[in-house]
């Protein structure tokens, strides 16, 4: 086994070491979510904390690691009788982004089943995380019915594996850690909600913490063992520190007053469901017991709060992330109790107190240097790094970017078609998930087994396989697989029309406001996105295709106007990201969305350039969708005539709203048009 970077090596990201720390005193906290941006050692610190963890007693044998002293009853390998077991390491178990579900929560070999009667399970990284850590590294990239499936057993402690009525059940507790690149792309809020903690990760802005970070890692490269050798005693202390913490955690007392200002912290920052509570509850019991006390002080609070609430206050996906600190330190005081012992009004800042180290709750030091203080960048600093930039000043010709208007719930808007693309909530698709629409041969292993077409098609032949009592004489050649229909996610490029004329009577905020809401749509049906302008002379790709819709929104926020309508420019442009887009995803197809009202005015022959582009589109299958801007008493019809060039559809703003009256008219008219 290779020797991994040490915990206590790591420089500042006191935040992130802390809530590591504090769920490995206490698993009960729920797990953390690390968000930052690439290169800023998150798996790195994941990685180290296993070495801390102290070892784990199992039934040998055991492939679930049951604890010998109060074993599973319901162990697939057991049962087993009490006993002294063996002891073993702790597990860091790591999940793929591209497993599969069969792969996370174990397999059973349905042929023997249904033949023999014999549960044969194959258990999966679920099982092999129980008593561990199991590190998803880029969850947001992972398929939402495998989060489902992690969360749950996360949340309940056990994993379930269920096919055609054979089950088996085993325990599955561990320390869930996850990292993600918010650039890539968001989780679901309520997904988000089943982190315990969340934690904002950014590189240091300081070059003399920078230096301190490539002096250890070039070491740690040289010499693993050497280095580590190095910092053995800090990583024994803090060792040994958690093993007290674990010990001293069940006397801890969380006083009355203590759960009011948690209940009122959750409420003022209109916190949805209980979650939270019982979440800031258990952290500010794991921090006092970090910090050597029996009893949780409004600090313990203070500190679970700014860990445990940021990911749960959003209510808008382009929402940055964060908590007003002010308000939070209001809400604590109005509730603080008069009766409160008055030494805790000054916790100690020192590395012992539950907030030293500018929240690394008691970390070791970070050596006697003093290039490497234990610093981590504030959550204000945190919040700039994803704010969009600032708009840059308008050039000679151009209009200042001007702000969206609201966002709105959009008609629904999908590829024709049955695709089999990415799992998401769009188009018709073949999926692993949805509802049976038919039966087939299995490629490979079986996973989803169509019963009555397996029976159906094993009938025939009892007699001649000497079929004795009532049982069914079932075969590999009689196995069917179910084939399903759900949804899956789309690229959706908006090829959006930046020229004067859409500047023209403020109608690019109702322009801005209507991407912005296809945007929004985009990101509940998880698509992905990206983002292509034309104005002036020229088109440019303002956000190549992407999973994070906040980029996209940022770009958008800060898109000016003004010059030509180079039409064409804008479509060619897109023809060529799709082009790219298709040799790098094959089964995601792509649906073009073109917000311009139609006119054409840049280059030569722009009219006629803009019509050829269209049915370069229209050549290649691409389904597309034209939001037509065009607004006033004379309308010319440009942006349908683009629709019909493209082979797609036109929609109005008005039309695009899926409460909109207009909207519901023209859809009862092709109702009736197309009944008769």
């Amino acid at each position: 086994m290779s020797t991994r970077y040490p915990f206590t090596a790591v420089v500042g990201m006191d935040d992130l070491r802390l809530a590591l720390l504090l769920n490995a005193v206490s698993p009960a906290v729920g797990g953390v979510l690390v968000r930052g941006e690439k290169g800023t050692a998150k798996s790195t610190a994941v990685r180290a904390l296993a070495d801390l963890l102290p070892e784990v007693a199992v039934v040998a044998g055991c492939r679930f690691s049951c604890d010998p002293a109060a074993p599973d009853a319901q162990c697939p390998d057991g049962p087993h009788e009490s006993g002294p077991g063996t002891a073993r390491a702790a597990r860091m178990v790591e999940l793929p982004v591209g497993a599969s579900e069969d792969r996370l929560v174990g397999a059973l070999d349905i042929e023997r089943a249904l033949g023999e009667g014999v549960k044969a399970f194959e258990p999966g990284l679920l099982a092999d995380a129980h008593r561990g850590i199991l590190y998803v590294d880029e969850v947001n990239l992972l398929h939402d019915h495998l989060i489902d499936l992690l969360l749950d057993a996360a949340a309940m402690g056990s994993s379930y594996v269920e096919r055609e009525g054979v089950s088996v059940r085993h325990a599955a507790r561990f320390l869930l850690v996850g990292t993600m690149n918010p650039e890539e792309g968001e989780l679901r809020p309520q997904l988000l909600d089943r982190f315990g903690l969340t934690v904002e990760v950014a590189a240091s802005r300081e070059p003399e913490q920078r230096v301190e970070v490539v002096r250890r890692r070039l070491a740690y490269d040289d010499d693993p063992a050497g280095f580590a050798a190095r910092w053995a005693d800090e990583e024994g202390e803090l060792r040994q520190r958690i093993v007290a913490a674990r010990e001293l955690l069940p006397s801890v007392v969380l006083g009355d007053a203590v759960l009011l200002q948690i209940a009122a912290t959750c409420a003022a920052f209109e916190v949805d469901g209980m979650r939270a509570d019982i979440v800031m509850a258990r952290t500010a019991t794991a921090l006092a017991a970090w910090a050597g006390r029996t009893e949780v002080t409004s600090e313990d609070v203070r500190q679970a709060a700014l860990l445990a609430l940021p990911h749960r206050r959003r209510r808008n996906p382009f929402d940055a992330p964060g908590l007003d600190q002010d308000k939070l330190d209001e809400t604590l005081e109005q509730f603080q109790d008069e009766n409160e012992n008055e030494g805790d009004d000054d916790p100690d800042p020192g590395p012992d107190g539950p907030g030293g180290g500018g929240g690394g709750g008691g970390v070791p030091p970070q050596g006697d240097s003093p290039e490497s203080p234990a610093q981590s960048p504030d959550s204000s600093e945190s919040s700039e790094a994803l704010e969009p930039p600032a708009a840059p000043a308008p050039a000679p010709g151009e209009r200042a970017a001007v702000k969206a208007a609201e966002p709105f719930r959009t008609k629904m808007l999908s590829v024709p078609g049955l695709g089999e693309g990415a799992a998401g909530r769009r188009s018709r698709a073949r999926t692993d998930h949805g509802r049976t629409t038919g039966s087939r041969r299995p490629q490979g292993a079986l996973t989803k087994l169509h019963l009555a077409a397996t029976v159906q098609a094993a009938a025939p032949h009892q007699r001649a396989r000497g079929r004795s009592g009532r049982g069914l004489v079932v075969r590999r050649d009689d196995l069917r697989q179910a084939t399903r229909e759900g949804r899956e996610g789309n690229l959706v490029l908006f090829v959006v029309d930046a020229s004067g004329s859409m500047a023209a009577r403020q109608r690019m905020s109702a322009v801005k406001g209507a991407v912005l809401s296809l945007l929004l749509d985009a990101y509940q049906r998880r698509d992905k996105v990206g983002l292509v302008t034309f104005r002036g002379k020229e088109a440019e790709l303002a956000l190549p295709p992407t999973s994070s819709v906040d980029a996209a929104a940022a770009r958008l926020e800060t898109l000016p106007t003004g010059g030509r309508t180079p039409l064409a420019a804008g479509l060619l442009k897109a023809h060529d990201v799709l082009r790219v887009e298709r040799l790098r995803d094959p089964s995601r197809r792509p649906l073009l969305v073109v917000v311009t009202d139609g006119r054409a005015t840049g280059g030569p022959e722009p009219v006629a350039l803009g019509a050829r582009a269209a049915r370069l589109h229209a050549a290649g299958g691409t389904a597309s969708v034209v939001v037509d801007c065009e607004s006033g008493m004379v309308r010319l019809g440009l942006a349908g005539e683009l629709a019909r060039e493209l082979g797609g559809t036109a929609v109005t703003l008005d039309e695009l709203r899926a409460d909109s009256i207009a909207g519901l008219v023209k859809d009862v008219q092709g109702t009736s048009r197309r009944a008769a």
